[in-house]
This record gives structure tokens, C-alpha cells and sequence, in this order.
């Protein structure tokens, strides 16, 4: 399987993992609202259900990341080759390897180590626009650009 696939499957995996664990904890907390029943001291029955709404709503702010994120990784095309870093670039560099996709980490794909990093991010800025040859200095550290796909 091509690598630019790989990462991409591995970041979709990344993705579906996140949505899981917020649908799941969305699915607690309505529990938790709909079998709370009103105890003698109102004002701890209120306050209890008062912090549910406001994890309920931090939990709905996290899915709507997710599916932001997802709707970023659509449109990434794994077979369009480019020798500009754009979203969607595979980059060797003389440092570390980048995807330029989601912020999803670290990446393995057979012995190559990537990491998935967001457009948006310090380091997606100063990559995007690049071709292979140029030098790049981030965090104190210069490396160059060695091949795009």
C-alpha cells in the first residue's frame, strides 16, 4: 500500500477512535441527566445537573472539532502527487518526516516514522509553499526539504 494511503488510513482510524470516545461520553452524561432524580437537598440535585448540562456542552464542542477535522481530512486526494507542500504532502526532510493533514501525532508506517501534522499548525506554516531543496529552521533546529509526494 502506498505510504500517503497508509497515513491517511491511519489518520482516519485516529479520527473514528476520538468520535467514539465523545459519542460514548455524550451517551453517559444524557444517562446521567435522564436517571437523575430529584434527592432531598434540591439545590445538590440542581448543581448536579447544572455541571452534566456543562459537560454535556464540552462534549458537544469536542464533536464538533472532530467533524471539522473530519471534514479537513476529506479533502486530502491520496494518489495527487505534488512538488509544492500543500494539505495532503508527504515530506521527507534531513530531521523528520510530516504528513500534512490533522494534528493526529506519531505515525509508523513500516520502519518510517511520520508525524501528522494540521496545516494550521507552526509548523505547517512554515511548510506549506515549500519545495524539496529548501531549508527550513524551526525551534532552533535547520533541516532541509529532501522529497514531496
Amino acid at each position: 500500500m502506498d505510504i500517503k494511503a497508509s497515513l491517511f488510513n491511519k489518520c482516519e482510524a485516529f479520527l473514528g477512535t476520538r468520535l467514539l470516545a465523545i459519542e460514548k461520553t455524550i451517551a453517559e452524561i444524557q444517562e446521567s441527566l435522564t436517571t437523575e432524580t430529584k434527592s432531598t437537598a434540591g439545590d445538590k440535585h440542581e448543581t448536579g445537573r447544572a455541571m452534566l448540562q456543562l459537560e454535556r456542552e464540552k462534549a458537544g464542542n469536542q464533536l464538533a472539532e472532530v467533524l471539522k477535522t473530519k471534514e479537513i481530512l476529506s479533502k486530502i486526494d491520496v494518489v495527487k502527487r505534488s512538488e509544492v507542500i500543500s494539505l495532503g504532502s508527504v515530506i521527507y526532510t534531513s530531521h523528520l518526516n510530516y504528513f500534512v493533514s490533522i494534528s493526529a501525532g506519531e505515525l509508523k508506517v513500516g520502519n518510517d516514522v511520520f508525524y501528522a501534522i494540521s496545516a494550521s499548525t507552526p509548523i505547517g506554516q512554515l511548510l506549506l509553499g515549500k519545495v524539496t531543496g529548501d531549508k527550513i529552521s524551526f525551534r532552533n533546529q535547520e533541516f532541509t526539504i529532501e522529497e514531496i509526494f
